[in-house]
């Protein structure tokens, strides 16, 4: 017997923009939680949006994909801004005058920061860091110790440092506790900046009726402080190798599959201890986000195991999950569980029915309905109200490009289906996600600008050129808030 829909998720029809905080523009080498962050969200309120999506938000490795973390629960330190620092009296006026900041100057300064800190014996801030460091003892400690033994030993991954400390021996541990005392402390105050500027911005949106919508990968990173402490969870050997690796077989995102590399989890062993590492990874996702979108949901049904000794994903098996467990185990947890299933790839019915078991809302891809014939589930005609409709996501290629891509025959078929609207791609399929039966609409933000293909945030299966995507406010015309928001209240999204 089914479950009641999941209503916490989709309560009313509602449009959101997709767009990830790393694409704000600023005078870093990535947007943060400043100025911009705050000025997005008056632009959301004009047009009548009312939810916010972001990708992952942990701190990342070289490639700067989201999705490869090197925490769980932790928040990207390139993500604090500077100028929130300056506000607090922590940095000097005159550094919001700067035009560029690298990295490594963000760093510096964000070091500085903290010695400020220190010395200025700030009571009612250290008492609000005495706090969070002791809401979020769960993960934070790990994270701290990950981070400042990974530093210590120059950005090498952690089945790379001496035995003792890969392999968690106590004394060695405590060692070097004490050893990286300072190091930890630092790292303690650059989450709790991240945390605290981060709840400011959701409760400014808030406020103003924006949910702030975020993503939860189904795996974790293999060079993560959550691996590392908690090996025995993880199909790992005795180096701290994976034994088998994620990633799915071909499909359309993929001809020839993808082959992810993140060590797969040892189901056996969570559902002995309850799930309890599930729970701890969803207390710190219901803190930072009004809705959770689950990456990869199909694996918690099936999985594709790929033998780590091979290099191509096509050499891997489906192996069965207690999927239904786990979710029965997170509604126990959490009353509150606002869940969206990214139910993309190859769906069964399997998948389907686990879905529909536990309420959760499914996705629609616009970019995929113009195959297949009347058919095909991502038909707008098909959309069931509980489900999410974006015209692509950051999977694909932005609406105009993928537009731009089609064959004739293809590109014809899609403009007799719109109805050969004077409207230039990519409003017609805009049009058509707002029209959508499905209660939220999400348009990435390089569709709501009209921007071509060499404008995409992520391109699956390679590893060049991802993730740095950014937009400038001279993009956006000065009518367009006005024109979104007709279209948000014709359609009904109105917030």
């Amino acid at each position: 017997m089914n479950k009641k829909p999941n209503e916490e998720s989709l309560d009313r029809r509602r449009a959101g923009l997709l767009l990830h905080i790393s694409s704000l523009p600023g005078n870093g080498s990535t947007g943060d939680l400043g100025p911009a962050a705050y000025q997005l969200v008056g632009f959301l309120e004009r047009t009548g949006f009312s939810v916010w999506q972001i990708l992952p938000v942990g701190p990342t490795h070289g490639d700067g994909s989201p999705y490869q973390s090197l925490s769980m629960h932790a928040g990207n330190p390139r993500f604090v801004s500077l100028d929130r620092l300056v506000d607090e009296g922590l940095l000097p006026p005159e550094l919001s005058a700067r035009q560029q900041i690298s990295d490594r100057e963000k760093e510096r300064l964000l070091r500085a920061a903290w010695r400020t800190f220190v010395n200025r014996r700030d009571e009612g801030l250290a008492r609000d860091l005495e706090r969070f460091a002791r809401d979020e003892q769960y993960w934070l400690d790990e994270y701290a110790l990950f981070r400042a033994l990974r530093e210590a030993h120059d950005s090498r991954s952690w089945w790379e440092w001496p035995g003792d400390l890969r392999d968690r021996k106590p004394k060695a541990i405590q060692e070097a506790i004490v050893r990286l005392a300072p190091e930890l402390d630092y790292i303690r105050f650059e989450q709790f900046q991240f945390f605290r500027q981060w709840s400011a911005l959701k409760r400014h949106a808030n406020e103003r009726g924006i949910r702030l919508f975020g993503d939860m990968p189904i795996f974790v990173s293999h060079d993560s402080a959550e691996v590392w402490a908690n090996r025995e969870m993880f199909t790992l050997d005795a180096a701290g190798q994976p034994e088998v690796v994620a990633g799915v077989p071909p499909d359309y995102f993929s001809a020839t599959g993808q082959r992810w590399g993140n060590p797969l989890y040892r189901w056996e062993r969570m559902q002995e201890d309850g799930f309890s590492f599930w729970v701890k990874r969803m207390k710190t996702q219901l803190r930072l986000f009004d809705l959770i979108r689950i990456d990869h949901f199909r694996g918690f049904e099936a999985y594709w195991e790929i033998p780590a000794e091979h290099e191509h994903a096509i050499h891997g098996r489906w192996v069965k999950t207690p999927g239904n467990l786990l979710f029965d185990r997170l509604h126990q947890a959490y009353q509150r569980l606002p869940l969206v299933a990214e139910d993309l790839g190859i769906i069964t019915p399997e998948v389907d029915a686990m879905r529909l078991a536990h309420g959760l809302p499914g996705m629609k891809i616009l970019q995929f309905a113009f195959s297949g014939g009347p058919d095909n589930p991502y038909l707008p005609f098909r959309h069931e109200a509980n489900s999410v409709v974006y015209t692509g996501t950051h999977d694909n290629d932005t609406t105009l490009g993928w537009y731009l891509s089609l064959d004739d025959d293809s590109r014809q078929y899609v403009d007799e289906y719109l109805g050969r609207s004077r409207e230039a791609m990519p409003w017609p399929l805009i049009r058509m996600a707002l029209a959508s039966r499905s209660k939220l609409a999400v348009i990435p933000m390089q569709d709501i600008l009209g921007l071509d293909g060499s404008h995409r945030m992520n391109l699956p299966g390679s590893t060049e050129g991802n993730w740095s995507w950014r937009f400038d406010w001279s993009q956006v015309d000065e009518e367009l808030p006005h024109r979104l928001r007709r279209r948000v209240e014709m359609y009904g999204r109105l917030g």
